[in-house]
């Protein structure tokens, strides 16, 4: 079952004094590009977050965000009472102003608050770990989702191809008729007799030298091959894009060698619906 590179997942989880939010949004990438933001005390987990990111969604350009709002009372700020002292006397002698004016002044100085680097508790992690994972498997719903509205779209168009190269190989004896009788006309316009035998001879090679049927035949196991692997347990984009290039070659082949309108209109309409599938491709997982 084939999966979408498009993606979103989102959980939140309220602990005793704080709040988290984990965030994931995926769009599509020819590779694995990941960007990930977190608060800094939660930085010594980035590469185990990042492996397990990586590993479960694969490809595509992903962003992962982890946010953290406060909402008990304690803080990890303290003010640092005995630098703030030294720059309310220094600054005493420099402005004329009250305590409290300097006070102002001093706090916005440097190292006038110190900041306690705060340990991550292991139990607490461990609940956000869990909630990290959820997020994942949500946007991997997402993902199977988008996947399955688009395996029903390369089924609709892969069968029109089908439907439209069934149309070629009908109007196929049309279009030899009609290359016999062009040259036959060419022949008598010339006004010169021309040895029967020889004439069939060329008109023979020349009709060989037409001949769709490998080509039909190939773009059938390529049709084939193409239905198989959008049914097949792997989600692969690439395999994909590969035999659709294959598939718009025999299309590209049948179309030069057509040399018949009514032939050629139906190989545009096979290269149009060809090009659709190619377009949503590019988001295949």
């Amino acid at each position: 079952m084939i999966q979408s590179m498009t993606g979103y997942g989102k959980s939140t989880i309220q602990l005793p004094t704080k709040k988290i939010s984990i965030e994931l949004k995926s769009l599509n990438s020819k590779n694995l590009d990941l960007n990930a933001r977190m608060p800094s005390m939660y930085r010594e987990k980035e590469l185990t977050i990042r492996k397990f990111v990586a590993s479960n969604l694969t490809r595509g350009k992903i962003d992962f965000s982890l946010y953290m709002e406060m909402t008990g009372e304690e803080t990890s700020a303290q003010i640092n009472e005995g630098v703030l002292k030294k720059y309310m006397n220094q600054l005493k002698n420099i402005v004329h102003a009250n305590d409290t004016e300097l006070l102002k002044m001093a706090i916005k100085m440097p190292d006038a608050l110190k900041t306690e680097r705060e340990e991550i508790d292991e139990k607490e992690w461990q609940l956000i770990d869990k909630e990290i994972k959820n997020t994942v498997i949500k946007i991997q719903k997402y993902r199977k989702e988008e996947g399955s509205a688009l395996e029903k779209d390369f089924l609709f168009r892969i069968q029109n191809i089908a439907t439209l190269l069934s149309q070629v190989m009908d109007v196929d004896p049309d279009r030899i008729e009609s290359v016999r009788l062009r040259l036959e006309k060419s022949v008598n316009e010339l006004k010169e007799r021309v040895d029967e035998n020889r004439f069939e001879q060329e008109l023979i090679y020349y009709i060989e030298k037409y001949d769709i049927t490998e080509e039909k035949v190939r773009l059938e196991n390529h049709i084939d091959y193409f239905t198989k692997s959008l049914n097949s347990k792997d989600s692969n984009g690439k395999k994909l894009g590969f035999i659709s290039q294959e598939i718009g070659r025999e299309i590209n082949t049948i179309g030069s060698k057509a040399n018949y309108a009514p032939m050629q209109k139906l190989v545009v309409q096979m290269k149009d619906e060809l090009e659709k599938i190619k377009e949503q491709l590019l988001n295949v997982l």
